[in-house]
């Protein structure tokens, strides 16, 4: 059965239709409405009639509709003619060469491509025949033509629909599969759990409250994971237990497999996905998990880093115990040297004087010089006693006299020696003023060495109060099945990232398509 030609017509889409008109920004004559119908100007057309102007008598009787007319009119408008009339305007058109009612035409004299040496005359217009009206049977025909359009139309875009999917996402997950289920190679994983204690030394004041939580640890925890995932630690285990040697073997798949030639970067981002270390700060666990492609090489590596963080534990707090018991050592044996000091001092002081207690030394003077000042008591008693005798006997008196005499020279002496001394020889009262200010001193170097003393107990205290150490809640065990790769769950994962890129790319392309076409 052919389709008519109206059938042919009936089935084009009117936006493709729009969308060329819009792009030669022409309408067809037949579809141009500038909304006056067929009404005819008297004044534009009239002018014309009253002429006898041949050519317009012409173009009057080639029975040009009032449309055609406006059409011509507003074209010698835009090309800046001057008419008196409607005919006038298509005459001095077609003398130009434009003809007002070809599409093609009015857009060339839009885009001034028109040249001035084409001419194109004007041809009348057949009056198109009215179609007949469709029966029944055509018109469901037509109708089952547009559904089966239709459908095929769904099912081209369903289809390509398909493709993209399988383009973009499924052909992607597929390998992601492939290579997780048959290239990648088994991995196992040792898990271990370690804590950082504290010594339970007693202590008092509000540092006691946290002792025994994980705040009192928090530091050390820390930075034990932090040394762990440095490039320090990766490059300790390689040389002590060849961990790039290992990751190089052939056995290892491409993409995890290490080149012998890898630079230290390579090997440490490997070291960072083989390797995971996680601080919980609830509890103070350090949980570490260690990948290797064999169980006994993972094993050996977590035990080896669980070694090298309890040297670092050890270090960080050896370090600290040192600096506190180095200055209460070396404020303790300063003050023992000057203890010693002054010892020597006051013991060189008794030696050159010649004194071993200045105080007793003054007090059996003072006893001297008290007996004797009584004994000469007694003998000017005795001088005013002769005195008074009318006739005393002169021998006596002059015995009294004398032994009065020595008495005061010998008290002089011995008070001279208190007070002056002799030539070579210190007064009493000036060493005893050097060995009580050398004794005052020795007392106070004694009282600092035992402050000093008390000092470097307390340092001793508090170092082993802040003595670390680590110890393993969960020690390393050889797993017997690889954790990885997880197959499953990494296709998973790959279907839905194919999936959201994807979905943007869709979304992205439909914004653009759709800015594009407004």
């Amino acid at each position: 059965m052919t389709t008519p030609p109206r059938a042919k017509r009936f089935r084009l889409r009117p936006e493709e239709g729009a969308l060329k008109r819009r792009a030669q920004n022409v309408l067809p004559e037949d579809e141009v409405d500038d909304g006056f119908g067929d009404r005819v100007f008297p004044t534009a057309a009239g002018t014309a009639e009253g002429t006898d102007d041949p050519e317009l008598a012409a173009i009057r009787d080639e029975g040009l509709s009032a449309r055609q007319l406006r059409t011509a009119r507003r074209v010698a408008q835009k090309n800046g003619l001057s008419f008196t009339s409607d005919f006038d305007a298509v005459r001095q058109l077609r003398k130009r060469g434009i003809d007002p009612f070809q599409p093609s035409a009015l857009l060339k004299i839009v885009d001034g491509r028109q040249s001035t040496d084409e001419v194109h005359l004007p041809q009348k217009v057949p009056d198109t025949p009215v179609p007949a009206p469709l029966t029944e049977a055509e018109r469901a025909s037509e109708i089952l033509e547009i559904q089966r359009d239709i459908v095929r139309r769904r099912r081209r875009r369903l289809m390509m629909l398909f493709a993209r999917l399988a383009v973009l996402v499924f052909l992607p997950t597929l390998i992601a599969g492939i290579y997780y289920f048959r290239i990648a190679t088994p991995l196992y994983a040792t898990h271990s759990e370690f804590v950082i204690q504290q010594s339970e030394n007693p202590a008092a004041g509000i540092a006691s409250m946290f002792r025994g939580t994980q705040f009192a640890t928090a530091q050390d925890s820390i930075a034990v994971q932090s040394y762990l995932q440095s490039r320090d630690a990766m490059m300790r285990l390689d040389q002590d237990h060849g961990f790039r040697a290992h990751f190089s073997q052939p056995l290892i798949d491409p993409l995890t497999r290490l080149e012998p030639d890898a630079t230290n970067e390579e090997v440490y981002r490997l070291y960072r996905k083989m390797v995971k270390i996680s601080y919980d700060p609830t509890e103070g666990i350090v949980k570490m998990e260690v990948v290797a492609a064999d169980p006994e090489t993972s094993k050996r590596f977590a035990e080896a880093l669980i070694g090298y963080a309890e040297e670092q534990v050890d270090q960080l707090s050896a370090r600290l115990r040192e600096n506190q018991m180095k200055d209460a050592l070396a404020g303790y044996q300063e003050a023992e040297r000057r203890v010693l000091e002054a010892q020597a001092r006051v013991q060189t002081l008794q030696e050159e004087m010649g004194v071993l207690d200045p105080l007793t030394e003054s007090n059996a003077l003072m006893g001297q010089i008290s007996s004797f000042e009584i004994e000469l008591q007694k003998k000017r008693l005795e001088l005013e006693q002769l005195l008074d005798n009318p006739r005393p006997n002169q021998a006596r008196v002059d015995g009294v006299r004398g032994d009065i005499e020595r008495l005061e020279r010998l008290i002089t002496q011995l008070r001279s020696q208190l007070t002056q001394g002799g030539d070579s020889s210190a007064s009493l009262a000036q060493v005893m003023g050097q060995l009580r200010i050398a004794e005052a001193e020795l007392e106070t170097r004694q009282m600092l060495l035992a402050q000093a003393v008390q000092q470097l107990e307390t340092a001793r205290l508090e170092a082993n109060r802040q003595t670390r150490y680590l110890e393993t809640s969960v020690s390393p065990v050889a797993p017997d099945e690889p954790a990885y790769p997880r197959a499953f769950e990494n296709t998973l994962l790959a279907f839905l990232l194919f999936s959201g890129i994807y979905l943007m790319l869709s979304i992205t392309a439909s914004i653009l398509r759709e800015q594009a076409t407004t």
